[in-house]
């Protein structure tokens, strides 16, 4: 398995149907929508195994302090191969003179995250108003 990784912001709506209903997010029922997004993210490092999209990491920014990353999926049956840890890091190094880069974990994956640099905000707690259901 050779994994290439791509900095493309341009992908079929079935790509990223298959790869968000891979890992049960509801995002993966507006395709269309998910191609829109690709287009507008500031930064996109893809995950491929030959024509197969595997695994992704998007991310927007402010342009000099700050940088969320929203999405960070990577297929079940290739979790476990430092896929996600790979597309982490390229985005801290895209990032690196940013002062702060911030990710929201479900609680189940907080671990990957504390793993690749990441810590939980003692004085801050995530808010939502959504129409998703995961």
């Amino acid at each position: 398995m050779d994994i290439v990784y791509s900095d493309t912001h341009d992908f079929t709506a079935e790509q990223l149907e298959e790869l968000f209903l891979s890992v049960e997010w509801s995002s993966g029922h507006y395709p269309d929508r998910l191609v829109t997004a690709m287009k507008n993210f500031g930064t996109v490092i893809s995950a491929w195994d030959g024509e197969k999209l595997v695994g992704m990491v998007c991310a927007m920014d402010d342009g000099i302090m700050n940088a969320y990353i929203h999405y960070v999926l990577v297929r079940p049956d290739y979790q476990g191969k430092s896929i996600g840890r790979e597309m982490i890091e390229r985005v801290k190094k895209i990032y690196k003179d940013y002062l702060r880069i911030v990710v929201i974990s479900y609680n189940s994956q907080t671990g990957f995250y504390e793993h690749c640099g990441f810590g939980k905000s003692e004085v801050s707690t995530p808010m939502f108003i959504t129409s998703l259901w995961t």
